[in-house]
């Protein structure tokens, strides 16, 4: 389904009074450009209330002291067989969770009229395709938004540090392009620190590598609660339907786990 398909919703007014009074001169000037995207601001059912700056909504003071929430997704992108699922390790840049090894892309819809459409998700969708091109360089063309397969919410707060954090609704989105084995791929040294295709087995030794000491491994808390909750039976079920469209059940999607 294209945008002309559905009525565009006006944006919520850009204002805010909550503090976002932290100085940034310090950090990394194009992701504290970042910084100032309107996010969509959202109740614990996920019904848009408004909208306010990514650095208004990741600061701990404000998800703490004003419980600020706010719509997220988390793309999984999988190789053609679907054996291997592509992960990013963050960029040293970031201001949230720098150096941890996550799931191929997540980020935030962001709150303008294409990317606040709610039929069919397709505005979390339209915000993945634009973040896997920004992120990892891979072009619109080989990750169709009706590509993505929408599974379920999660909903789940992690700090980052004392400053920076995530309280987050994670829109949960699989893609298996057909047309190339490994997706071409061009990722941004300031997103992207390193980039892993990895095998079930593979990612089960990451994750226990990120929970132990000295190991030098992060895992954002995020990719950790969807893997120890549902990763791999959603992995399971892809392969034994061979169809990456029949891994979502309807009980799944429409819920919001919190996590």
């Amino acid at each position: 389904m294209g945008s002309s398909d559905v009525a565009t919703p006006t944006p919520a007014p850009l204002h805010s009074t909550i503090a976002a009074d932290v100085d940034l001169s310090n950090y990394d000037d194009e992701q504290v450009k970042l910084m100032e995207e309107m996010c969509i601001v959202i109740d614990r059912d996920d019904k848009r209330i408004g909208a306010d700056s990514k650095k208004t909504c990741h600061l701990m003071t404000n998800i703490l002291g004003h419980n600020l929430l706010h719509r997220a997704f988390s793309v999984f992108l999988f190789s053609a067989d679907g054996t291997k699922l592509l992960l990013q390790q963050r960029a040293t840049e970031k201001i949230t969770f720098p150096d941890a090894w996550t799931n191929t892309c997540c980020s935030h819809p962001l709150n303008t009229a294409d990317e606040l459409v709610e039929k069919d998700n397709l505005g979390v969708r339209t915000a993945a395709q634009r973040k896997l091109f920004h992120e990892l360089g891979i072009e619109a063309k080989d990750v169709p938004v009706d590509d993505f397969h929408f599974l379920t919410r999660i909903h789940y707060l992690a700090p980052s540090n004392e400053t920076w954090g995530e309280h987050e609704i994670d829109y949960i989105l699989f893609m298996r392009p057909q047309h190339k084995e490994l997706i071409d791929m061009n990722p941004s040294p300031n997103e992207v620190r390193d980039v892993r295709w990895v095998t079930k087995d593979e990612l089960k030794v990451l994750l226990e590598r990120g929970v132990t000491p000295g190991s030098g491994i992060i895992v954002t808390p995020w990719f950790k609660l969807i893997c120890d909750n549902f990763m791999f039976a959603w992995w399971d079920r892809m392969l034994a339907e061979g169809d990456v469209s029949k891994v979502a059940r309807a009980e799944e999607v429409g819920q919001i786990y919190r996590l």
